[in-house]
């Protein structure tokens, strides 16, 4: 199973922080997000490559600073056609089984990748199976973790409001589906509210870090 982070030009990031971060800081804030991301799946001995799909190079360096691959997709079209083309790059090389995460997810652990990528395949024990597993957004709105066998099992739609729709698309192709909400994958950072739920947490990750360095929180609070 790859893992693969899919990450859109990292200037153009988060634009619905910017009440609360500048544009450095939102871009700044984000790389501190996806090294947290990279380095949890890394740590996975489960997964056999991790790669970042990307078309800047930013943060195509950052991924070859870790060891990771690197699928430079070729245009700048959005998470969406970069999942896309990402999946028919590795199923032509034979990969069977294709774990999406996203860059803004810092809580993630490795025990939590471990259930997801144990809970799918206990799905698709049999050869022949296609397959998906979803962990949601806390809201139950978006699709945090998506895991698919092969990987152009089902086609995929990302946004706010994706959850529901690549359930609907997953029994409409018959495809053997599972979901568990997780906490660490479910706390994804896209508004000052998350950003406050993320400080309530326990510290042990790079965006953490940043958010204390600059005091980040005290700043949205007084706002």
């Amino acid at each position: 199973m790859w893992a693969v982070i899919p990450i859109k030009n990292l200037n153009e990031t988060k634009h619905r922080l910017k009440s609360a971060l500048n544009p450095q800081e939102r871009r700044d804030f984000f790389v501190e997000m996806f090294e947290d991301v990279l380095t949890t799946l890394l740590a996975v001995p489960e997964l056999e490559q991790v790669a970042v799909a990307t078309v800047c190079p930013i943060a195509g360096k950052i991924a070859k600073k870790y060891g990771t691959s690197v699928l430079f997709t070729e245009k700048d079209e959005g998470q969406t056609a970069a999942v896309t083309r990402t999946a028919e790059i590795l199923e032509s090389k034979r990969v069977a089984k294709m774990l999406i995460l996203p860059g803004d997810v810092p809580l993630v652990t490795v025990e939590e990748i471990q259930t997801v990528i144990v809970t799918h395949e206990n799905a698709c024990s049999t050869a022949d199976v296609t397959a998906m597993t979803i962990v949601p957004a806390r809201d139950e709105q978006g699709s945090n973790c998506i895991v698919l066998s092969p990987p152009t099992a089902a086609p995929l739609r990302f946004g706010p409001n994706s959850y529901f729709p690549h359930l609907e698309t997953a029994r409409k192709l018959g495809v053997s589906l599972q979901t568990l909400k997780l906490p660490g994958i479910g706390l994804d950072i896209d508004t000052p509210e998350d950003l406050l739920e993320l400080g309530r947490q326990s510290v042990r990750t790079r965006a953490q870090n940043y958010l204390q360095k600059y005091k980040i929180l005290e700043r949205i609070k007084i706002a």
